[in-house]
């Protein structure tokens, strides 16, 4: 039997929020076109993660839809910091939602690595919330390095009130770029599948081992 991919979002009360994941879910069911895939939010909205789980038919890979640092998403971030108007190679923060989980922050970490990469110009990390440095604390470093304002870009999925406070906590530094949110986008979309397929591949090896 198929394992159903369980496609996890923070969740939020905005609007626009709950419309941004049920087109990227759809996008994610059009790359997996024979895979039952199902929605879940770990935060406000339902169902929960273990509502979505209870009562399924088989196994389930359960995928974030922010899975983790990739390429494809830290392109979309470059793409986003772009149509912010952002300069390449001009400072930036990639700032997460944050957790209190100390192995989350070594995600965000690489995420960052990876945009430098690709942006081609110095990226810091910074969190909203649990654990990790603040935006003021990593904007801080920046000015004392002597380098131009950074541009932000919020590592997060979908709008809702995390981006407003990136937006807010950029607004009290005095910065003006601050890039959109991943949202709906075939690279997230095509992450999540990867992800769902490396997981399946994986298990399938381990029973052959």
């Amino acid at each position: 039997m198929v394992s159903t991919l369980v496609a996890v979002a923070p969740g939020t009360r905005h609007p626009g929020g709950a419309r941004t994941v049920e087109a990227l879910v759809a996008r994610v069911r059009h790359r997996l076109p024979d895979v039952p895939v199902r929605t879940a939010y770990d935060g406000i909205q339902r169902p929960s993660l273990p509502e979505a789980l209870a009562g399924l038919p088989g196994s389930a890979v359960v995928v974030p839809l922010l899975p983790g640092s990739d390429r494809l998403l830290v392109e979309v971030l470059a793409q986003r910091l772009r149509e912010a108007g952002a300069r390449p190679g001009q400072p930036a923060v990639l700032v997460a939602a944050g957790s209190s989980d100390p192995g989350a922050q070594g995600g965000t970490a690489r995420a960052a690595r990876l945009l430098q990469e690709v942006w081609r110009g110095p990226v810091r990390a910074a969190h909203l919330t649990g654990r990790g440095e603040r935006m003021s604390t990593v904007v801080a470093e920046l000015d004392r390095l002597g380098v131009a304002p950074p541009a932000v870009a919020p590592y997060l999925v979908e709008p809702g009130e995390l981006h407003a406070r990136a937006r807010d906590d950029a607004r009290c530094l005095g910065l003006t770029t601050v890039a959109d949110v991943l949202g709906d986008h075939p690279s997230v979309a095509e992450a999540v599948a990867r992800r769902y397929r490396a997981a399946v591949a994986h298990r399938f090896a381990l029973s052959l081992s």
